[in-house]
């Protein structure tokens, strides 16, 4: 086991994130992952900023005054919800080597590094790498770095399942006739589709909350908090006849990406009814109306229903990402 501090190997030393690192490691990160770049400002966002951020935990390669890779372990410093901090979790949203590093060792050296990091800190279970409230890919995308496919399997890392990238050209988009007959049959039976007003948002927070993702949660008030008067304009509720609040979709919630579709959900005992196929449908017609020029979103199950919904509505998968785990030893 290595010493996390630091580790020292011919020229190149990693160590944990220093002052004076972020704008060396940007540009690394551009020149070993030019398919998925960062700017400044996101790696602030993502990683700097983030409530679980541990300087020790971003392994940091120098050799000399050059950065040539990282590593990015992180565990949960805050709960993301109610007090659970996942004791034995721990993440690694991202790694990288620059191109003129490798072949010596230096990713292996990293990863290793991470984790042993992680370890000393109880975490006996990694996943790589749906790391939530800031991860930057749902996971490995394999075709576009085979290698490090590779070397993450020959560390253990083991796929959980995978996730599908979709995206869906909006120049020329129409609201589909047959949607539009749904959506009328639908209000005839009282369902009310609408912008949320802002009292809707105690029951769409909570319906996030207790039927899907904490994450969606969060990502729900900080549209809204950071979007100004705009923000509602966003998203699109439907409450069924007794006026349960059952469903909602959105856009623009992730880094004000105004094209980024989601999130989205209804409740289970409503699906089938189409309110998903009227949500969807609602939110494209807006963002169509808004300039959009393609909605995307980064994670479904490719043959979920979810996935399948969208596939009719127009979406195609552009990429494939697994998302891996590693457990320890026992």
């Amino acid at each position: 086991m290595t010493d996390p501090a630091t580790t020292t190997s011919r020229a190149t030393t990693v160590r944990g994130f220093r002052a004076g690192d972020g704008p060396r490691l940007v540009d690394a990160w551009r020149r070993s992952a030019p398919a998925d770049p960062i700017t400044p400002d996101r790696f602030r966002s993502l990683v700097l900023l983030d409530a679980n951020f541990d300087p020790e935990g971003l392994r940091v390669a120098v050799d000399g005054e050059r950065v040539v890779g990282a590593a990015y372990a992180v565990r949960r410093l805050t709960p993301m919800t109610g007090t659970d901090l996942e004791p034995e979790q721990g993440w690694i949203p991202f790694f990288f080597v620059d191109p003129a590093a490798r072949g010596h060792g230096l990713g292996r050296r990293l990863l290793t590094d991470a984790l042993d990091w992680l370890g000393a800190h109880g975490r006996t279970r990694v996943d790589f790498s749906s790391y939530t409230p800031n991860y930057v890919l749902p996971g490995l995308d394999a075709e576009a770095y085979p290698e490090a496919a590779r070397l993450l399997a020959s560390l253990g890392f083991r796929t959980l399942y995978e996730a599908a990238a979709m995206d869906r050209g909006l120049v020329g988009y129409r609201f589909p006739e047959e949607v539009a007959l749904r959506l009328d049959e639908l209000t005839a039976e009282g369902y009310r589709f609408a912008t949320p007003s802002d009292d809707d948002l105690v029951d769409l927070v909570a319906l996030a909350e207790d039927h899907f993702n904490p994450d969606w949660t969060r990502a729900i008030r900080e549209c809204v908090a950071r979007g100004g008067g705009t923000a509602l304009d966003r998203i699109v509720v439907v409450r069924e006849p007794s006026g349960r609040l059952v469903g909602w979709a959105m856009h623009g919630a992730y880094e004000s990406a105004d094209e980024r579709f989601g999130p989205f959900g209804v409740l289970e005992e409503t699906r089938g009814t189409g309110l998903g196929k009227v949500l969807l449908h609602l939110v494209l017609e807006r963002m169509r109306a808004r300039g959009a020029h393609s909605a995307w979103f980064l994670w479904t199950g490719e043959r979920s229903p979810a996935g399948h919904l969208y596939r009719k509505a127009g979406f195609t998968t552009t990429r494939v990402f697994r998302v891996l785990r590693r457990e320890a030893a026992r």
